[in-house]
């Protein structure tokens, strides 16, 4: 049987099954009524169809507890139903055999730019950056994304099933995060992770100094009278709004919008974390401060390369670092790295997680992982496995607010579940199979589950693109 053709746009029936029957009931004769328009900008995320599935004789990192040897997994409904050593497959269950290989949750990246700044990497399809205005608080990043970005597919075959996608770090303020699931589709409305709340992105150092030298503000304390003043305009919003409801919200009477000061006023309301680009721990403590001026919550720092510097002022106000394994010294603020920094920050109890801000080291968020644990080891800091796939998994959930709903094998979660084909730690593991909501997505050994864009299959020849 020849194989179907998977594309990104088709991925729903390819992932069905490769036949369309072309029978079919008649078209009824009485019109059947449209359903309702969704309101704007919603989620429009629905799973793929899924079978009851028994992932059974794994050895099984939960990102809630120890290792589980022998263990089963069990998926119904797109759910996680039981996790443990003695689950019981029912009749109608599809049965995996994972004997000599791992499972872990889907692994999360709660930085990222692809789709973004969509491949190739040319400046007509590279949107990261409104470096118009030091202040961009009103931009989304969803606005930017292309859905058929190859650079998904990568990522999913490298068991990342959940991302963060942000707007670039020139500004300020740079917009709204979105978070998204990694299933192909053709408009991230359909992406998008659903009750996931969106985040501020904000960020301090040099990147906004450099792009706004000529401009202002140019000096780290013109940075920071730029971040007070555009919340203080935003409580300014916020009571002139506020008021408005107070009264009555005549709508001949409600204030203007302002969309720059909506995304600021909804970070003070607490329903946005702010999640900011930061390097340097002064720079970390001032945004501290700032978030306790203002009353708006950090959902992280981003790059936190000298997180452990300040490891104790984190773990108190219980602010995640996303953080890197290796990449350091590329610039002054990057200067003061260590190896050691995640470990350090895990040792004391402080959150910490792993991010890539990078197309290809989305890819390989696992090998980021274990250079990382390694480290920590080299420097007398004990990482076990168990802890290490937290940084990869429930902890980045945790910053993007969709903690509750995955990063971790328990029951009642999302079924987001990958199977690789040894130790996930080690240089030369693969995600053999990547599950999203229960419905497989990607499979290693089945060209027909390894979904591709549109923009992929226009570029290779016709036999490997079938």
């Amino acid at each position: 049987m020849t194989p179907c053709r998977i594309t990104w746009l088709a991925a729903v029936l390819a992932l069905g099954g490769c036949a369309l029957s072309r029978g079919g009931p008649a078209a009824p004769e009485t019109p059947v009524p449209a359903e309702p328009e969704p309101a704007a900008y919603l989620s429009t995320y629905a799973r793929l169809p899924s079978r009851t599935t028994l992932i059974r004789g794994a050895s099984i990192l939960t990102a809630a507890g120890p290792v589980i040897e022998r263990g089963s997994v069990l998926i119904r409904d797109g759910r996680i139903a039981a996790v443990g050593t003695s689950v019981t497959a029912p009749a109608d269950a599809e049965v995996i055999d994972a004997t000599g290989k791992w499972v872990t949750p889907g692994l999360i990246d709660p930085h990222s730019h692809i789709g973004v700044g969509a491949a190739p990497g040319i400046s007509a399809i590279s949107d990261v950056n409104e470096a118009t205005n030091p202040n961009t608080a009103e931009v989304w990043a969803e606005h930017s994304i292309w859905p058929q970005d190859p650079q998904f597919a990568l990522a999913l075959a490298g068991g990342v099933t959940t991302a963060q996608l942000l707007p670039g770090s020139a500004n300020l303020f740079g917009g709204r995060t979105v978070t998204v699931k990694l299933v192909p589709v053709r408009t991230i409305d359909e992406m998008k992770f659903p009750g996931a709340p969106q985040g501020l992105k904000m960020a301090c150092g040099e990147n906004p100094k450099r792009v706004y030298e000529s401009r202002g503000p140019s000096t780290r304390m013109g940075n920071m009278a730029g971040f007070r003043q555009g919340f203080v305009r935003a409580q300014r919003y916020q009571r002139e709004q506020r008021k408005w409801r107070e009264e009555g919200a005549d709508p001949a009477k409600q204030p203007a919008r302002d969309l720059q000061l909506e995304t600021l006023a909804e970070a003070l309301d607490g329903r946005m974390p702010a999640q900011i680009h930061c390097y340097g721990a002064h720079e970390m403590a001032m945004m501290l401060d700032l978030a306790h001026e203002f009353g708006f919550r950090i959902g992280a720092f981003i790059h936190a390369v000298e997180a452990y510097k300040i490891r104790d002022l984190l773990k108190a106000r219980d602010v995640c670092s996303l953080a890197w394994s290796d990449w350091w010294g590329f610039k002054l603020e990057a200067y003061d790295g260590i190896n050691a920094n995640m470990a350090l920050l895990e040792e004391d109890g402080a959150c910490v997680a792993l991010h890539s801000d990078d197309s290809q080291g989305i890819q390989r968020l696992n090998q980021d992982a274990a250079k990382a644990m390694t480290a920590g080891r080299q420097a007398g800091i004990e990482i076990s496995r168990a802890a290490a796939i937290r940084w990869i998994t429930i902890n980045p959930a945790k910053t993007m607010g969709v903690a509750d709903s995955t990063g971790s094998l328990e029951p009642g979660k999302m079924a987001d579940v990958v199977i690789w084909d040894r130790d996930p730690f080690s240089i030369y593991a693969h995600a053999e199979q990547v599950f999203i909501d229960g419905a497989l997505i990607y499979d290693r050994n089945d060209p027909r589950r390894q979904p591709r864009s549109d923009f992929i299959l226009g570029i290779l020849p016709k036999e490997t693109a079938r």
